[in-house]
């Protein structure tokens, strides 16, 4: 800390801590070592034990208001501390993410690994390899985080009550489940109702699955890039998504974009989806017309002739 003057009185130190405990790290050696002072510091930044003096970082009380004000706070404690039941436990109610610097014997008890996940779900990559192949606790943290699967064993990955817990929360924990269950219809199904994107991670088979599609599509139009090549050929599907999400034309196959109804369907909910039109299209007037009426800006994407018609030049213009 450049240009900073170090805190010798205690006084000062004393003042300084309660209103920022950062201020630790400018007090004197001595001040460092004063328990007063450092208890007035972790009490209002659990952080500021990382300037406490070693003795201090090996006291219980200290230790203990530090990890209650800043979980992770406990990282800065003396090793003896991080071995500590009650201490931990203090730690990770506060922030789950503390589980990471407890000893490996207090991220092997699961009393202390249910209180992390309840509060952070991701917690559990810092439990032992047993609790994150104890049921109990993965289906906990999958109610809290559902990304927390992706720390799961493989064996819970392909569980199927623990996946369908997590996409029902979170279509996108469809990512971290087993291939088996990427391929069971129960689970995509619930992953793409709950989030369209999650057809991004679903088996082949079941990204050509029109049931699954349009699932997916109904929920986020733009999972429609997702979809099998043969799904992206479905009128019908295509149809829903255009017409909520024009931008979408642009994954339509290149029958499709020279479809007039669909075409027509997507310039009037986003003109600017005329750059995905067939050539053909994008020479029809009533089409470009459409696109223009939307967003005047699209009339660059028609064609030279449509690009040149007064009518549509003035419309661009008022838009």
């Amino acid at each position: 800390m450049k240009n900073q003057t170090l805190i010798t009185d205690k006084v000062i130190a004393l003042a300084a801590v309660k209103n920022c405990g950062w201020a630790l790290m400018r007090a004197s050696a001595e001040l460092k070592a004063d328990r007063d002072v450092v208890l007035a510091a972790v009490k209002n930044c659990g952080w500021a034990l990382e300037f406490a003096g070693a003795e201090l970082r090996a006291n219980r009380e200290i230790v203990l208001a530090a990890v209650t004000q800043d979980g992770e706070s406990l990282k800065y404690a003396n090793s003896k501390m991080r071995a500590d039941r009650e201490i931990v436990l203090a730690a990770v109610k506060q922030n789950g993410k503390a589980l990471e610097f407890a000893k490996y014997e207090l991220q092997d008890d699961k009393e202390i690994c249910l209180a992390a996940i309840k509060n952070d779900g991701r917690a559990i990559r810092f439990a032992s390899e047993e609790l994150q192949d104890d049921r109990d606790v993965v289906l906990v943290a999958m109610k809290n985080r559902s990304d927390a699967l992706d720390f799961a064993s493989d064996e819970l990955r392909n569980d199927k009550e623990i996946c369908l817990a997590a996409v029902k929360n979170s279509g996108a924990a469809l990512e971290y489940a087993s291939d088996e269950l990427k391929n069971d219809r129960d689970v995509v199904l619930a992953a793409v109702l709950q989030d369209g994107h999650a057809l991004e991670y679903a088996s082949a088979e079941l990204r050509a699955d029109r049931e699954i599609a349009l699932a997916a599509v109904s929920q986020d139009a733009y999972s429609i890039k997702y979809a099998s090549k043969k799904l992206q050929d479905d009128k019908e599907i295509c149809l829903a998504v255009v017409t909520n999400f024009g931008a979408a034309l642009k994954y339509a196959s290149k029958e499709l974009r020279a479809d007039r109804e669909l075409v027509l369907a997507a310039v009037t909910n986003f003109g600017s989806a005329l750059v995905f039109a067939s050539k053909e299209l994008r020479n029809d007037r009533d089409v470009v017309l459409a696109a223009v009426k939307n967003k005047g800006s699209a009339l660059e994407y028609a064609s030279k002739e449509l690009q040149a018609a007064q009518e549509l030049i003035d419309l661009a213009n008022l838009e």
